[in-house]
């Protein structure tokens, strides 16, 4: 007889619940995480047994583990599972039964489980961003400090001339160790910026999808590779629009009887996809390709909006890019929405 497993991950611990074809819950037990513990909950289970878990908190570890030992992972979108959402009686135990019977009933919202290769390349472009929105804090703490006490350049704060100018202000003690620290900190991350570059670099040059996509105005090496990492798999949308729904850059639709009403975009897909193809279309805005649609767009909604739509064009246009570079490399036809 099958079964069916649901585990609600926690940060420290888990609840985990097996439930049989039948419906019956067969267990239901809250264990300490780790391999050991949770082996002799579904250790015994055959090879393939089918286990579905939220993306909470820290949940690469559970993945690694049901992979290793021969389990099916599921991956539940969180938002979507509405009957552990709204469910009136809510504890883990509830939720990981839920869990259990909606894979069992083949009613589980799943989310794409990533491969590995890409959630690493995921990690190192979202630990780069991060360590450069860091060195760009310093860098406006510097501005703010010296601006308290009137001072001001033109220039570069970071070149020769601006850290000599830097040197020659006159701040109070606290002041000047602020700013130096503050430039020590910057230093430090320059080298370990520069080492992450080259590796970005060279994961670029081994992906023709990341060559494939510059050519599209405002789309550099490091937006290429975001898109690359966050997309994944492009044969999982069978069309622009189930993309661009994904990426959260679709309107939200409130419709009752024949009163239909849009809002804004519903900003539920992947944030960092988002933020780069924002990026992107504050340069795409001006090119030849684009630069009229944002101003007849501009026009009647404004710039913050003209420039959300020409985001999703280039969205769609990395769609059709992805999705014709695949068809090329798997000699298929091309499909079109």
């Amino acid at each position: 007889m099958s079964v069916y497993v649901g585990i609600d991950v926690h940060r420290k611990r888990s609840q985990v619940a097996v439930v049989a074809e039948d419906g019956k819950v067969q267990l239901n037990k809250n264990t300490v995480n780790g391999t050991e513990t949770l082996l002799r909950l579904i250790g015994d289970l055959p090879a393939g047994t089918p286990v579905a878990f939220e993306a909470a908190f820290g949940w690469g570890w559970l993945l690694r583990l049901l992979e290793d030992y021969g389990f099916d992972p599921h991956l539940v979108h969180p938002l979507q599972c509405k009957a552990i959402a709204s469910a009136r009686l809510k504890n883990d135990k509830v939720d990981a039964a839920t869990l259990a019977q909606l894979l069992r009933a083949d009613l589980l919202p799943e989310a794409w489980i990533a491969p590995a290769e890409v959630r690493q390349l995921r990690a190192l472009l979202r630990h780069r961003t991060g360590l450069v929105r860091l060195g760009t804090q310093q860098r406006n703490r510097i501005h703010a400090v010296v601006a308290d006490f009137g001072y001001d350049r033109s220039g570069s704060y970071l070149s020769g001339p601006g850290r000599g100018w830097l040197a020659g202000l006159d701040l109070p003690a606290v002041s000047r160790e602020i700013v130096a620290d503050c430039l020590a900190v910057i230093d430090g991350l320059a080298p370990v910026t520069g080492r992450i570059d080259g590796e970005l670099r060279a994961h670029a040059k081994a992906d023709p999808r990341v060559k494939t996509l510059t050519a599209l105005p405002g789309v550099g090496q490091f937006t290429a590779l975001v898109m690359v990492a966050e997309i994944g798999d492009i044969t999982r949308f069978p069309s622009a629009r189930k993309l661009a729904s994904w990426a959260g850059l679709t309107p939200t639709v409130r419709g009752s009887d024949r009163t239909v009403r849009h809002g804004h975009i519903s900003k539920q897909g992947s944030a960092w996809l988002r933020w780069v193809l924002n990026q992107a279309a504050q340069t795409a805005k001006r090119s030849p390709e684009f630069a009229a649609a944002y101003a007849a767009i501009a026009k009647r909604r404004g710039k913050k909006i003209a420039t959300i739509a020409i985001a999703r064009k280039l969205l769609t246009r990395a769609w059709h890019l992805l999705n014709d570079l695949q068809a090329a490399s798997a000699d298929e036809p091309l499909r079109r929405p």
